[in-house]
């Protein structure tokens, strides 16, 4: 499948102000796809940037900057196309070790009552649990804020797609699953809103099999219709942005804009 992704962030401040050091992860991943071209624009132009790849394999931009402004725009472009992704060798003791981890009472019962249905079988479980979570969840639009607490989601069956990826990640992990929190964008129809939004889903890891990801808010596996910026062992690892700013009483604003184009064929 086709990609052509334009995401523009702007922040708008009401006086003057001086720029913290900023971490962007806005460059897709390299893993599954074939990148035809791609850019990213900073205004204003940073003093120094610095591209690197994270621990988790994510493609980062460290920028600085010097004087004071009143904006900061961030543009990322890119088109690319999906390819099934290989399967590398990884070592699935380290894996279990940063990828795994515990789960409140509530989603340990509900995984382990799910778990026992499918008959123990880990494929039939993830499906399960992206469908029974597709399925009983009033999926909301949240633009702002941390993901709830995967109890707070699965006790009110509401949330946006990272409450959605969290408590998908809790379940599977409560199972002796490893799994990632993933940022990036889909295929999918527009929101109700109308517009497109950064996108969130769960991948787990299967021996044998590598990273799998499912998408509990649309029901689905995650495959040729999903891009992914950057993966992590929770959220805060996956932010697109991070930065602050300096100054005597400075107000912000936060605008963004995302353009998605999907095709088939080949670039």
């Amino acid at each position: 499948m086709l990609f052509s992704v334009r995401h523009r962030t702007l922040y708008a401040y009401s006086a003057p102000v001086r720029l913290g050091d900023h971490l962007l992860r806005l460059r897709p991943r390299q893993t599954g796809v074939r990148i035809v071209r791609e850019s990213l624009r900073i205004e204003p132009a940073p003093a120094s940037q610095t591209e690197r790849i994270d621990r988790y394999g994510n493609r980062t931009t460290e920028v600085a900057f010097a004087g004071e402004t009143d904006r900061l725009l961030i543009e990322s472009r890119f088109e690319l196309e999906t390819d099934p992704a290989p399967r590398p060798w990884l070592d699935e003791r380290e894996i279990r070790a940063e990828f795994g981890g515990g789960a409140g009472p509530r989603v340990r019962a509900y995984a382990a009552e799910l778990f026992a249905r499918t008959g123990g079988d880990a494929l039939a479980f993830l499906d399960a649990l992206t469908g029974d979570l597709f399925a009983r969840t009033d999926r909301k639009i949240r633009d702002i804020g941390y993901a709830q607490d995967p109890e707070e989601t699965l006790a009110r069956a509401r949330g946006a797609c990272r409450d959605l990826t969290l408590l998908f990640m809790a379940a599977a992990r409560s199972q002796n699953i490893p799994a990632r929190f993933v940022s990036g964008y889909q295929a999918h129809a527009e929101t109700p809103d109308g517009k497109r939004h950064l996108h969130a889903w769960p991948e787990v890891f299967l021996p044998g099999a590598g990273w799998r990801g499912y998408d509990p808010t649309h029901g689905c596996a995650a495959a040729s219709g999903h891009v992914a910026l950057c993966a992590g062992a929770d959220q805060l690892s996956t932010m697109p942005v991070e930065g602050g700013f300096f100054g005597d009483g400075a107000t912000s604003t936060l605008r963004f804009d995302l353009d998605i184009r999907v095709g088939d064929g080949r670039v």
